[in-house]
């Protein structure tokens, strides 16, 4: 079975064509990073102009790529939500007039899910249930997964997402955007002792995260070092934030994999591509007899195979949809 995957929840518009949920013919990605550079983020009317230019072109890519024709094609997956609603809306629509013109099945899928399904493609013998951590600049969830469309939140971020913290204080430091990657790669030239940033933990058996506080703290800092004549080491302060970051990340996921009793931990979202994090959750989650996997850094920035791999599972589970379909920006898991 082939399904066409099409992806444009923030800022890039993708599409993709999937055999059997996991052999992947192609994936396309056309990223927006260097439009919304100058803006140091994504801007929500930019984003939804670009991929109503790009997202035809993209889509014919992907055919051209896995050798298919649109007859080839046995259903349409799409992003439906969460994500920025004019963006949402264009993939969504695209999919829809394609599903009718064609008559083809449309299948809706859930942006978290598909993360999550990434897994899937990555490591071919990969079965649920598992735990695992969704981490992006949108979304901070541990999931467990009972099954290829069942999932059940056990923890989640209360303000903050990890990769927006990492957005923003890349944006005081000076680095750029996007500011994952610039302080996964600055961290690697300082000290993550170098100043305690705190490590919020709530309520006695929570599982939720929040990275407001660290982030304040992050800029607390800098203004007191501004104030006090005194030089920023922003290796240091890159590598520190990051530690803060990336211990609670693996202290809440290994505490929510034990209480599940897995022994896997599947990470996901464009976070899931930071050295620290995979370094620091593969080290501490083995001392507990825990495997952690991850897909390779395509399949953990937002793409449109992961679409198509939950489309196809949502599908051989009966779940399709029809052209009432609408983009809805806050859905939840």
């Amino acid at each position: 079975m082939l399904i066409l995957g099409i992806e444009s929840s923030c800022d890039e518009t993708a599409a993709a064509v999937v055999k059997d949920g996991r052999e992947v013919l192609s994936n396309v990605i056309n990223t927006q990073i260097a439009l919304h550079k100058k803006f140091g983020g994504v801007v929500p009317e930019v984003a939804s102009r670009r991929h109503i230019e790009t997202i035809d072109a993209v889509i014919d890519e992907a055919l051209e790529q896995a050798n298919a024709t649109f007859d080839d094609i046995d259903a349409i997956a799409v992003t439906y939500g969460p994500g920025l609603v004019g963006a949402l809306l264009v993939g969504v629509s695209t999919a829809k007039a394609l599903a009718f013109a064609l008559n083809k099945p449309l299948i809706a899928v859930h942006h978290i899910k598909g993360h999550i399904m990434a897994n899937f493609v990555a490591h071919k013998d990969l079965q649920p249930p598992f735990v695992c951590l969704v981490a992006s600049g949108g979304h901070s969830h541990i999931v467990y997964a009972h099954d290829y469309t069942h999932f059940e939140i056990l923890g989640r971020t209360r303000d903050d997402a990890a990769g927006e913290a990492f957005d923003k204080i890349a944006r005081v430091l000076g680095l750029g955007y996007p500011g994952g990657p610039l302080i996964d790669k600055l961290a690697k030239e300082g000290n993550p002792e170098a100043v305690a940033f705190p490590r919020v933990r709530m309520d006695k058996d929570s599982l939720d995260f929040s990275f407001s506080g660290v982030k304040t703290a992050v800029i607390n800092y800098l203004h007191k070092l501004e104030q006090n004549g005194e030089v920023c080491n922003k290796a240091d302060i890159a590598a520190s934030f990051q530690d803060a970051v990336t211990d609670v990340l693996c202290e809440h996921t290994i505490e929510a994999a034990i209480k599940k009793n897995s022994k896997i931990i599947a990470l996901a979202g464009g976070v899931a591509s930071n050295s620290a994090l995979r370094a620091k959750m593969t080290e501490e989650a083995g001392k507990k007899g825990i495997k952690v996997i991850y897909p390779e850094p395509i399949l953990c920035t937002d793409n449109a195979v992961m679409i198509a791999c939950a489309g196809y599972y949502e599908y051989l589970n009966g779940n399709t949809a029809d052209m009432t379909l609408n983009a809805i920006p806050s859905l939840k898991l």
